[in-house]
């Protein structure tokens, strides 16, 4: 039987340890913490930070592993890819190309090497030495943690005046104790964040989606709602996924998921804004299984494994699909989500309430402040913009 590590414990393992199980594979799942629910569901339980490296591939060979990965888990990424260099396992790239692309300042100053399009960024981890910078950037400017995940830490800077006070926000969110600040982009339409496929390096799965946010939440840059497939313009599709395969070619990356988000700005460009080798959180890899009937999360376990793939294209989906993030914008104590039955029996395939009666609810700042999602299946765009604009009618989330 063979044995795959995933790293972490959160609740968006366990699609991943079902189809593991289903495969007939023995699922070991590993963190520090042992209470979290991934645990309860797989075979056994490896007490392990995470974001150490060495730990890890001490407790994997120990272990005896045949996979490693870090599914929707951002802080394992890099652990998992070294694991996998060490131990000669699959993986989705090198560990010096998950290095890359898990570092938002050097993954800023790859694409610019390059010849990408890419906002004016710069790395740090001091405050002084990026006040000392404060006329470099064409304000506004946008200041986040290199390596946080679900937008925590992520502040828009208009004025030089608050400079000082973003940045300690996103110390406070990075594990490396470092920042980038980067020229806020103005985008036309969505931004897209969704899952993507590549076989030996090419990608045979690219999809695009709308990332829609909620002005009102605490941090108004945590993704709200994600639509599939996107409304973004065919020809800068066409572009996104040719700058993304120029991207995989210089990596020399193989199989496997990745997470991508893009987006067409008022320059008229397209741009890569993130990638990383992991499937997305929020559940995006299941809303896209569900949606189009090919399998990521299989294949995901089965690349890790060894394991022969199925023949993975280009996705078609069936009518337009929505991932409604459930969130509060205000604090107190979980009662109840009330869905209006009629919208539910029409509209909602799946409800994934990670909350429970009498929990306390923080404002919504990030994917780990969320209740859970909702996925939407609508015939046509226009349903869905119908439905969305007065979706307090559908939907109504009670606190005490």
């Amino acid at each position: 039987m063979k044995k795959l590590m995933l790293l972490g414990g959160l609740r968006y393992l366990l699609p991943v340890i079902e189809e593991a199980h289903k495969l007939g594979v023995y699922v070991i799942t590993a963190d520090y913490l042992p209470d979290n629910i991934a645990h309860k569901y797989s075979d056994e339980y490896c007490n392990v930070s995470i974001i150490d490296k060495e730990a890890v591939l001490k407790a994997a060979l120990e272990l005896k592993i045949d996979g490693i990965l870090s599914h929707a888990v951002d802080p394992g990424v890099v652990s998992a890819a070294y694991v996998a260099e060490q131990m000669g396992l699959p993986f989705q790239c090198s560990y010096e190309a998950a290095c890359i692309l898990q570092d938002k300042s050097k993954f800023r100053a790859f694409l610019a090497e390059h010849g990408f399009n890419c906002p004016k960024a710069k790395g740090y981890n001091n405050s002084e030495e990026a006040i000392k910078d404060i006329d470099y950037f064409n304000w506004p400017v946008i200041v986040k943690p290199v390596d946080s995940a679900g937008s925590k830490g992520v502040t828009k800077v208009e004025n030089k005046a608050d400079l000082r006070d973003a940045i300690e926000t996103a110390l406070q969110s990075s594990l490396s104790k470092h920042f980038v600040i980067e020229d806020f982009l103005d985008k036309v339409g969505a931004q897209s964040s969704a899952d993507i496929f590549t076989i030996d390096g090419k990608l045979v799965y690219p999809t695009y989606s709308d990332q829609l946010f909620d002005p009102d939440a605490a941090n108004p840059y945590t993704p709200a709602i994600e639509i599939w497939p996107a409304s973004m313009e065919q020809k800068f599709q066409d572009n996104l996924t040719e700058q993304l395969q120029k991207l995989f070619t210089l990596l020399n990356v193989k199989s496997g998921i990745y997470n991508v988000e893009s987006r067409v700005c008022s320059d008229g460009k397209t741009y890569i804004m993130e990638v990383s080798p992991r499937g997305g959180g929020n559940r995006i890899a299941e809303l896209q299984d569900m949606a189009t009937g090919q399998s990521l999360i299989r294949n995901e376990i089965r690349k890790a494994l060894g394991m022969p793939l199925d023949d993975i294209t280009a996705p078609k989906y069936d009518g337009v699909w929505c991932n409604y993030i459930l969130h509060s914008n205000k604090p107190g104590t979980f009662v109840s989500v009330d869905i209006n039955p009629d919208f539910e029996k029409k509209y909602v395939r799946d409800i994934g309430l990670i909350v429970k009666p009498g929990d306390k609810i923080v404002p919504f700042t990030g994917a780990n402040n969320s209740l859970g999602t909702l996925f939407l299946q609508f015939k046509n765009r226009e349903d869905v913009e119908n439905i969305l604009s007065q979706i307090d009618r559908y939907i109504s989330i009670q606190l005490a």
